[in-house]
């Protein structure tokens, strides 16, 4: 579903040149649960963005079924990542003014799907992750895990292949953070969904099906 191969990744300012990313080679099967691990700073979630086609590499290729997509244009790689792709972010990235089936219909505005069929779907994803009851609610009264809850929803609501979350549980207790994993697991089971969470957390880490360690920007075994 997901390969890197050879990636590096740069970044540089006028003065300093900070090596994030080196020799990245990577498989991610089809409906394979992964989960990457590292000390912060060493890369994670550089990785993840290149792997959601958020940021190019300096050096390598990426390839989504079989496809290599680092020289494609921003509107194709818009595209691929609003058809394939699901982002779960730790700190939510819901927006404040809206409520919470538009937060979850967002994903939707960019298809060709009438207002109906938008409403249908959001409504659905908030039935999966257990919050029917608070469509009409906004992110401002919710509590942290309700929230990450319609962080769920809102990835999940177009039927994504690759689900990448960076850090679901890292604002939630111990309790609220394996309810999100519990949600991720269930949808994993049922939809047949790739998933590739970065945890600091060894616990939920071991839940997943493969860990994988990043160092220094290298992965190590």
């Amino acid at each position: 579903m997901i390969s890197l191969k050879e990636i590096e990744k740069i970044y540089r300012t006028d003065k300093i040149e900070t090596l994030a990313l080196k020799e990245i080679n990577l498989e991610i099967r089809k409906n394979e649960f992964v989960s990457i691990m590292g000390p912060s700073g060493c890369g994670k979630s550089t990785l993840l963005n290149i792997m959601g086609l958020l940021d190019k590499p300096s050096k390598g290729e990426v390839l989504i079924d079989s496809r290599e997509v680092v020289k494609f244009g921003d509107r194709k790689l818009a595209a691929i990542r609003n058809s394939k792709i699901g982002f779960i972010f730790q700190s939510f990235h819901l927006i404040n003014d809206l409520n919470v089936v538009d937060n979850v219909e967002i994903p939707l505005l960019y298809r060709r799907l009438s207002y109906k069929n938008r409403r249908k779907l959001a409504l659905a994803a908030l039935e999966k992750v257990g919050l029917s009851a608070r469509t009409r609610h906004f992110p401002n009264q919710l509590s942290g895990g309700q929230r990450q809850r319609v962080a769920i929803a809102r990835a999940i609501v177009g039927k994504p292949e690759i689900i990448l979350a960076d850090e679901p549980t890292g604002n939630l207790d111990s309790n609220m953070g394996q309810d999100i994993i519990d949600i991720l697991h269930d949808f994993h089971k049922n939809e047949n969904t790739t998933i590739v969470m970065v945890t600091h957390d060894e616990q939920i880490a071991k839940q997943t099906e493969r860990i994988l360690r990043l160092f220094d920007g290298c992965m190590v075994n």
